[in-house]
């Protein structure tokens, strides 16, 4: 899996696009919730849950399905006065990104057993053949070690870099928007 922060960075980026009006703390904090939640399915190692099932590790909590339920649940519990117009399509949009970017970005890290993307559908888990980003250890305590630093300087050039780049894009565009 890519680290907390690469996910929580990659969700910020994503926030860029949208309007002030939109994009406020509570947006992008959400954002980040979303795009770090799908890992919460790590628990399952304490009780035994087998990494390839269901419910394992990168299994429905990283699939599409998921990320549109959570996109659809987080916009209905703190955006309800704004489902029934195009601002709620845009905010299931951008939680639903923010969620499915958890598996994006697990599915180009170098260790795993790959991510069941169309879970419940179909279980079986994928890669992309293009896995630059080191997998970050599962722990706190295993994270803080040369293992970590390695992931963070991956993470920096492989997720970091061209967040800034998206970020500088979509920046550039909207002031160009809001000149016309």
């Amino acid at each position: 899996m890519a680290s907390i922060f690469g996910h929580a960075f990659a969700a910020f980026a994503l926030s860029t696009s949208f309007s002030k009006e939109i994009a406020t703390p509570k947006f992008w904090i959400l954002g980040i919730i979303c795009a770090i939640i799908p890992d919460a399915d790590v628990i399952g190692f304490r009780f035994n849950i087998a990494y390839e099932s269901f419910w394992g590790h990168r299994g429905f909590s990283h699939s599409l399905v998921f990320a549109l339920l959570l996109g659809i649940l987080v916009t209905l519990i703190f955006y309800s006065h704004k489902i029934r117009n195009k601002t709620g399509i845009l905010l299931i949009l951008y939680f639903t990104l923010c969620t499915a970017s958890h598996g994006i970005l697990d599915a180009l890290t170098s260790g795993g057993k790959g991510v069941a993307f169309f879970s419940p559908l179909d279980t079986t888990r994928y890669f992309f053949p293009w896995r630059p980003i080191k997998v970050s250890p599962i722990g706190a305590s295993r994270f803080f070690s040369m293992r970590g630093v390695n992931v963070l300087l991956s993470e920096f050039i492989w997720i970091a870099i061209p967040a800034i780049i998206y970020i500088l894009v979509a920046s550039l565009l909207r002031k160009k928007n809001d000149k016309h």
